[in-house]
C-alpha cells in the first residue's frame, strides 16, 4: 500500500504541474487534506467484488499503478492510471489497462468509465487504440475542469 500510494502522490503532482490551468483544477479537486483522506480509504472501494488495485514493477520497483472501484451496478471506473516517467515508453501503461479491463470483465462489470486530462495525449491515444469511445461526462464535473477533461467507456 506504501508504493501504490506513493505513486498516487507522484500521479497528482505531475497533473499539478502539467499547466497553470491543470494547477488550479486539480488543487481544486483534489486538495492535499482531501488526497489524503482518498488515499488512506483506498482498501474499501478497490476490493473485489466493488473493485482491485494494481501495482506494476520492474525489476521489483514500483513504476505503476491503476485502480478500478465500482461506480453502479454494471459500471466500473478505472482512476489514477499513472507510470513514472523514467518507466514511459516501455509498455506498461498498456499492460496495466490490459489488466485492468481484465479484472473488470472478471468482476462482473459490463461498461468501464474512465477520464483523462486533455495534455495527456498519449494516454487518450492509447485509450482509443484500446477500443473505448469518447463520451461526456458520466459524473458531476466543476465548472472549471470541464473543458480540460476528456471522458471515456468501454462496454465489455
Amino acid at each position: 500500500m506504501a508504493a501504490l500510494r506513493m505513486l498516487c502522490w507522484a500521479y497528482r503532482d505531475y497533473l499539478l504541474n502539467l499547466s497553470p490551468v491543470s494547477t488550479e483544477i486539480f488543487q481544486a479537486i483534489y486538495p492535499d487534506d482531501a488526497y489524503r483522506q482518498i488515499l488512506n480509504e483506498l482498501k474499501g472501494k478497490h476490493q473485489p467484488p466493488a473493485g482491485i488495485m494494481r501495482l506494476a514493477k520492474l525489476d521489483r520497483l514500483p513504476i505503476g499503478c491503476g485502480m478500478v472501484q465500482s461506480h453502479g451496478p454494471g459500471d466500473a471506473e478505472i482512476k489514477r492510471v499513472y507510470v513514472s516517467p523514467d518507466a514511459r515508453g516501455m509498455g506498461a501503461g498498456r499492460l496495466l489497462m490490459d489488466q485492468l479491463i481484465a479484472d473488470c470483465r472478471d468482476l462482473g462489470f459490463r461498461r468501464i468509465l474512465m477520464d483523462t486530462a486533455k495534455p495527456l495525449i498519449k494516454a487518450q491515444a492509447l485509450y482509443d487504440e484500446m477500443g473505448f469511445s469518447r463520451r461526456g461526462p458520466y459524473q458531476a464535473v466543476p465548472e472549471l475542469a470541464k473543458d480540460f477533461l476528456v471522458f471515456f467507456e468501454m462496454h465489455l
